[in-house]
């Protein structure tokens, strides 16, 4: 981030952190009272469509933004890029730290001028605070579910974050890590 300082020193620097997630018609299952010693009722389904939550979220602010895309590859990261560094204030510059998916490499994607990507360390995903986002959706919103077909659920995929974004509060306190207190965004 120091180096996303010294090379913007005319812009506010914007801490996010950026993951995607894989949704499909077979809603994960979560946890459920039920009564002891008895099966509780559950959906189940043989067929894989699946679409892509691609989200970063600003800890510091609670903001977001979110697309979803029907895969993961280098096209649909530049999408994401590209729409996520349009919305981005002009005076700002975002660094955006992501793991080390093959779809995240610098040296692959269309990288806009107002984006800095920062990779996480091999191995670690639960320094990224998108994870515990993708936790509280799933318990939430998707799992207990049966979806028609792909636009069923790109149209869940919808309307799970919209629904996050709009609990006042709500990202901003799954994003509270410790370790980000510490920076200044």
């Amino acid at each position: 981030m120091a180096a996303a300082v010294q090379a913007h020193p005319d812009k506010t620097i914007a801490l996010w952190f950026m993951d995607e997630a894989r949704v499909g018609q077979k809603g994960r299952i979560g946890h459920r009272w039920w009564v002891r010693g008895q099966r509780p009722p559950g959906l189940c389904d043989k067929r894989f469509a699946s679409a892509y939550i691609f989200a970063a979220v600003r800890p510091a602010t609670g903001e977001d933004f979110a697309l979803v895309l029907p895969r993961v590859c280098t096209q649909a990261m530049d999408r994401f890029l590209a729409d996520f560094a349009a919305s981005i204030p002009a005076d700002t510059h975002a660094v955006m730290v992501l793991d080390g998916a093959g779809w995240h490499d610098p040296r692959a994607v269309t990288l806009p001028p107002n984006l800095t990507l920062v990779p996480l360390p091999p191995y670690s995903p639960e320094l990224n605070p998108v994870e515990r986002v993708w936790l509280y959706l799933r318990e939430r919103y998707l799992s207990h579910r049966l979806l028609a077909d792909y636009e069923a659920v790109v149209e869940a995929c919808c309307q799970a974050w919209n629904a996050l974004a709009a609990e006042t509060g709500c990202i901003k306190s799954l994003c509270a890590y410790p370790y980000l207190e510490q920076t200044s965004s």
